[in-house]
């Protein structure tokens, strides 16, 4: 089963941080990176650029509206993204649990659903 695990961070935590901080948070990623490759469930993942770098896309009533940012304004932004293939839930959860964000933010584990496949 592949789950996507999204990594939501507050990003004034981040700018607060000095660089010391931030390139330990960021070793302790390719650590985390490194584990799931080698343990076999790593799919894809990635950091996303800043929120301010977003563009959001809706379509009402024919229209296309276009606006900058994120979709709504939270605390807490998506700032990158693992996919990984497991077995259960419970697996799932406890790689979420080794992202070094979830000691900052959080991370939602959501099942995947294969295109093409049934439900």
């Amino acid at each position: 089963m592949q789950y996507a695990l999204l990594i939501y961070d507050d990003e004034k935590v981040w700018a607060k941080m000095s660089e010391d901080e931030r390139n330990a948070l960021f070793g302790e990623y390719f650590a985390y990176t490194n584990e799931l490759r080698e343990s076999g469930a790593y799919i894809d993942g990635n950091p996303l650029q800043s929120v301010t770098d977003a563009t959001t896309v809706r379509v009402r009533d024919g229209e296309q509206v276009v606006t900058d940012g994120p979709f709504a304004e939270t605390k807490e932004q998506l700032a990158g993204y693992y996919v990984i293939d497991v077995p259960t839930l419970d697996d799932a959860t406890r790689w979420a649990a080794k992202i070094p964000s979830a000691r900052l933010g959080s991370i939602e584990v959501r099942p995947v659903m294969m295109a093409g496949a049934p439900a």
